[in-house]
């Protein structure tokens, strides 16, 4: 059933990764790949190197990118299952095998190329090592520790927490205080700490960027509440039976008298319990639901000897629930890879963006380029941008502009060491430039300072070629920048708009008004017309006076202000009852035309 099971699983996470689109992380991995150095701004070397390999030998194709990372991870339950096996019997490691399968977390590990797999792994060649070190010491169980090690420092700073973590475990056992006696445990640890060499050595070189953006400029570090939304989250993504029994089975191996058992529960209940410390005072601005995985991998083979003695209602349940966890988080990745059903997310929160619209940027940009001279460069608005048409297009040399998204995942110190990192237009001389840039990226409030921005840096924005994804949830700008660049002209910007009414999602009747506002700095709009679905279905009396849009966008240059009022009546008598995409159509004053991000209406 474990054989069958591994098959089933990973063929099916084979399949979804051929169709998964590029996460921008996974782009700027395999950009780090194609600049191969031994350590990088945000992460040791492994993870890009491992995206090397794979293009290399897989091809330019996502699947491509991530087949050594879904290679990594399908040890992760062979592993687990070994560990358990030869300290509890082999029922007893098939099982926890099995779970290691299903625990959604473990279980979607590779689908993405990212670190964790190797951290993974990193963490059970050291769960494994450590347990045959407190049977006895041996140079093979010695040697297994410092490859462990080796890879952990090789994938993450993050591998820190369960180097900590192991090294207090074995302290507060006295076999294990018998192995940190030895000197072939010091002699693994050494050969580990020496695999921190190149990411000490970049920092030492850049004035620790990597070091102070992975613990300090990422963090608070002040107490917030919103830390007790770890307990929710986990039980949610680990499932609600499986979490409680991982907890459980830590508990009970902690008052074993195994010494193993002992070890797998302080290592992973330590490892939970300080990254729920964590949370109170950590980053939450990015994912970190994946942090305590090397905990709960290591409680693993503690779980068997715990289900044995649940009832067998509540084992099942937690089989059943596990493998249903699974299941929804590989049919989410399904959902996210197929443009129908992503759009219907698109006034959602948890809308996908990071997956979202790459493909048909890639198209536009080609589309644009064919038709400018020879020798035009492409300048991306932000390191997202950058690597994921870098990958696209197969040009790893793509400049990016500075952007606030370049230090808060701290890449920027990257892009000045490659030296893609460009000043704008006194950087580009004669060359004509597409510059493609993504709305999208920065917060609405924020939206119009990044387009004064960007005129600071490459002077008045011409019209753009639009690229509007999911119903414009997801927008790219692609502007042509013809010679002579003119820097310090008045700026000229996009539209900028907002339907005040009917609101996102509102249920209307078949006639219904349409309220809101609309500028364009610089130049101004002469009209403003609404669509349902794409077709317009009225114009709007445009020129109302708005003096609130004035006060909040404080800094606008519109010459229309404060009369950037609209209204319009619009009837959708022909339209069948549900759920329609109301939008706008903003006719600039210089002859720009833009269309305006969608949202739902549901029309009675």
């Amino acid at each position: 059933m474990f054989w069958a099971l591994f098959a089933g699983v990973f063929a099916l996470k084979l399949l979804v990764a051929a169709r998964l689109p590029l996460f921008v992380d996974e782009a700027f991995y395999w950009l780090e790949g194609q600049h191969l150095a031994p350590a990088y701004s945000d992460l040791p070397g492994m993870t890009a190197w491992l995206a090397r390999l794979g293009v290399t030998l897989g091809g330019d194709t996502a699947l491509g990118l991530r087949l050594p990372f879904l290679l990594l991870a399908a040890l992760v339950p062979v592993l687990v299952m070994r560990i358990t096996a030869r300290e509890y019997g082999r029922e007893y490691g098939w099982r926890a095998g099995s779970f290691a399968l299903l625990l959604p977390l473990s279980g979607t590990l590779g689908l993405l190329a990212l670190p964790d797999a190797a951290m993974a792994v990193a963490t059970l060649l050291c769960v494994d090592a450590g347990a045959k070190l407190l049977r006895q010491v041996t140079a093979a169980a010695a040697l297994e520790l410092a490859l462990g090690l080796s890879i952990g420092a090789l994938s993450h700073y993050r591998f820190i927490a369960v180097i900590g973590v192991g090294l207090i475990a074995l302290l507060l056992l006295p076999d294990g205080r018998r192995v940190l006696r030895d000197m072939r445990t010091w002699t693994a640890i050494a050969i580990g700490a020496a695999a921190w060499a190149p990411l000490v050595a970049w920092n030492f070189d850049n004035a620790d960027a990597g070091l102070r953006f992975q613990l300090v400029d990422r963090h608070p570090w002040a107490f917030h509440i919103e830390g007790l939304w770890f307990i929710a989250i986990q039980a949610l993504l680990v499932t609600p039976l499986l979490f409680a029994a991982l907890l459980a089975a830590g508990w009970r191996g902690n008052r074993s008298a195994h010494p193993s058992s002992r070890y797998f529960a302080l290592l992973g209940g330590l490892v939970v319990l300080g990254f729920f410390a964590l949370g109170f005072f950590a980053d939450t601005e990015r994912v970190s639901f994946h942090w305590p995985l090397p905990g709960y991998l290591a409680l693993l083979p503690l779980l068997p000897a715990l289900l044995a003695a649940w009832p067998t209602w509540l084992r099942r349940a937690t089989w059943a629930l596990a493998g249903v966890g699974l299941v929804a988080m590989l049919g989410y990745y399904t959902a996210v890879s197929i443009p129908e059903l992503r759009a219907r997310t698109a006034a959602q929160k948890w809308y996908p963006s990071n997956f979202a619209g790459w493909d048909e940027l890639a198209d536009a940009v080609k589309l644009e380029r064919a038709e400018m001279p020879d020798g035009t460069r492409i300048v991306a608005g932000s390191f997202k941008l950058g690597a994921e048409l870098g990958f696209a297009l197969g040009e790893p040399r793509i400049a990016v502009l500075d952007h606030s998204l370049n230090r808060k995942h701290g890449r920027a110190p990257q892009l000045r060491l490659w030296g893609l990192w460009t000043r704008g237009a006194e950087d580009w001389g004669d060359d004509p430039v597409l510059l493609v840039t993504s709305p999208s990226d920065v917060p609405y409030k924020d939206l119009l300072a990044r387009y004064h921005g960007l005129c600071a840096m490459v002077g008045p924005l011409p019209a753009a070629r639009e690229v509007n994804v999911d119903h414009g949830r997801q927008r790219f700008l692609l502007f042509r920048m013809e010679p002579p660049h003119a820097v310090g002209a008045e700026c000229t910007t996009p539209g900028m708009a907002w339907i005040d009414a009917p609101v996102s999602g509102a249920a209307v009747n078949r006639r219904f008004d349409v309220r809101g506002w609309a500028f364009k700095d610089g130049t101004g709009l002469e009209r403003v017309e609404v669509t349902l679905d794409g077709r317009v279905v009225a114009t709007a009396r445009y020129g109302l006076n708005s003096p609130g849009t004035k006060a909040f966008w404080g800094h606008s240059t519109d010459p229309n202000h404060p009369r950037v009022g609209f209204e319009a009546s619009v009837d959708a008598g022909g339209l069948a009852p549900g759920v329609h995409w109301l939008g706008l159509r903003l006719h600039g004053a210089d002859g720009s035309v833009e269309a305006w991000p969608e949202q739902p209406v549901n029309l009675r």
